[in-house]
């Protein structure tokens, strides 16, 4: 029989990578046999995460020319071969690039923004390097198709009144509510007020924050043990604010909840006691958030945004910046959050005078 004492000693990383290498073989059990080749090949330097999304993006590939293209139309995904790819000219793949815009799927509409319909350009990309590389195949079709244009978007952020007003309607905001409702408010607002506050102290990644165990909390060092995106591990310091916060949270809710089994690390539970999720977070984020700037679309990133544009009009050392940040590349920093531009239109709306006063 199988030692179910195991899991509970696995770290939430390791249960999402096991869950993502489930997934994988179920979606490469629906592709060609060849596609196993290119996963196996690119292990070692992608996550899991990365592994599925590719998977997710290359099976609505392969429909798409079973469903739509002449050459393969009402032919089965499981019976193609390789050679399907040095058949494709980059015509066809203009065409499937024009299908993502929009598609059906399970008798619904799926519509792809500019990002994600330039990630799944680029794991065709991907797909056909590894081939052509490998002299498996003598044409790269996808190497002459124009990667989608990325247009720039306005950054949301919220502004430091904003933040004071959130926190201090998540601690308030039972006054106005009533029954059901506020029976749930209560039970949970100390949880929330700790969870806002420590990512909007710490800009930490909503993953990052559901996958924290109590463990570890250093609150000798005020410090947080995350593990950043590909598995790298790093201290993440807090100030006074996030540390009341969360020691209120710890001593007078967490230590006296009995989680569920395979949940007692956890640091942030569900009202189920089991390792909050991340949608419950996105929920509960736009849940607050949505009452006190309700022309913003606020979440979870965005008050990672929130943080990092703070900490660099605070201290204007972009590369702490993007330490704390866990970004791998400062110019991804440069682009997000030193750009205070905002604030200087601003400034130009009242540099102006029509009239003399």
């Amino acid at each position: 029989m199988p030692d179910n004492n195991k899991e509970t000693h696995l770290t939430y990383q390791q249960k999402k990578s096991i869950d993502y290498t489930l997934r994988l073989r179920e979606v490469l059990s629906e592709l060609p046999p060849f596609c196993k080749d290119y996963f196996r090949a690119i292990e070692p330097t992608t996550s899991a995460k990365t592994r599925i999304s590719y998977a997710y993006d290359l099976r609505i590939f392969f429909k798409f020319l079973c469903e739509k293209n002449p050459a393969f139309k009402n032919g089965q995904i499981k019976d193609l071969t390789v050679e399907v790819l040095d058949r494709l000219l980059p015509v066809d793949i203009e065409e499937y690039q024009e299908y993502l815009k929009v598609y059906e799927s399970h008798d619904h509409l799926v519509m792809n923004t500019e990002k994600g319909l330039a990630r799944k350009m680029s794991s065709l990309r991907s797909f056909y390097n590894y081939y052509f590389k490998h002299q498996i195949i003598r044409t790269n079709p996808a190497l002459f198709v124009s990667m989608p244009k990325l247009h720039d978007k306005a950054i949301i952020r919220l502004d430091i009144d904003e933040v004071a007003m959130l926190l201090d309607y998540i601690e308030s905001c039972g006054d106005q509510l009533t029954g059901q409702r506020k029976a749930y408010y209560e039970k949970t607002k100390v949880r929330d007020l700790a969870l806002i506050t420590l990512l909007l102290g710490t800009g930490i990644r909503v993953s990052e924050c559901v996958g924290l165990d109590l463990n570890d909390v250093d609150f000798k060092n005020n410090s947080i043990k995350v593990t950043r995106k590909g598995g790298n591990q790093m201290y993440v310091y807090f100030g006074s604010e996030v540390e009341m916060a969360l020691y209120d949270y710890i001593e007078q809710i967490r230590k006296h909840t009995d989680a569920l089994p395979g949940h007692e690390n956890a640091l942030f539970l569900s009202v189920q006691r089991k390792r909050i999720s991340v949608r419950a977070v996105q929920d509960l984020v736009h849940k607050y958030a949505s009452q006190v700037t309700p022309n913003k679309h606020i979440t979870p990133h965005k008050l990672r945004s929130t943080y990092g544009t703070n900490l660099y009009r605070e201290t204007g050392d972009i590369y702490l910046v993007a330490d704390v940040l866990g970004h791998k590349d400062v110019n991804t920093t440069k682009k997000h959050y030193a750009d205070l531009g905002d604030e200087r239109r601003r400034k130009a709306a009242t540099a102006v005078k029509l009239r003399e006063e």
